[in-house]
């Protein structure tokens, strides 16, 4: 378990060189990885290419150039992520129903688990595990919120007027 997160930890860290949130995921079935990706939102300008969700189009289309049940192979699927996944990633996981994720630390602002707890309003398929190398997983959050996102939009903040 931990060399898979370890694993994750790396393509987080790649995500913070390319200066994207260092987020870091790995798919794998019976501990072998068979998918594997990190954050692309700034690259892609794609605000939905999380890690999770990469990893997500690397196995559909896997079963489809095999013709692979997909529904079947995502649901033999152990998921390895730096932080916990976002609403959007969780609750695409669930509906995937995905085995189980095992996640780094905690989304205090995006948490599918944290902020709304997405099982309250899907079943949720798969079993949760947090806080497995949490403090490397946080390490790298604070390293890249340190910095500044070159693609972050301006900040338009409204002046006082003076009467």
């Amino acid at each position: 378990m931990v060399n898979l997160m370890h694993r994750a930890l790396q393509l987080a860290g790649e995500a913070l060189a390319a200066k994207e949130v260092p987020v870091g995921c790995v798919f794998t079935i019976d501990g072998e990885i068979i998918a594997e990706s990190r954050n692309t939102v700034n690259a892609t300008r794609n605000p939905t290419r999380h890690a999770e969700i990469n990893c997500i189009d690397y196995v559909y289309d896997y079963c489809k150039a095999n013709n692979i049940d997909y529904q079947i192979y995502f649901s033999n699927i152990t998921v390895y992520v730096t932080v916990e996944p976002c609403i959007m990633c969780a609750t695409a996981l669930s509906n995937l129903n995905i085995r189980e994720v095992i996640y780094g630390c905690a989304n205090d602002r995006f948490g599918g688990k944290t902020v709304v707890d997405v099982s309250n309003y899907y079943i949720q398929s798969y079993s949760l595990t947090g806080n497995i190398l949490a403090n490397e997983a946080m390490a790298l959050l604070k390293q890249f919120y340190k910095g500044v996102n070159p693609n972050a939009p301006e900040l338009k903040v409204k002046k006082d007027k003076k009467v």
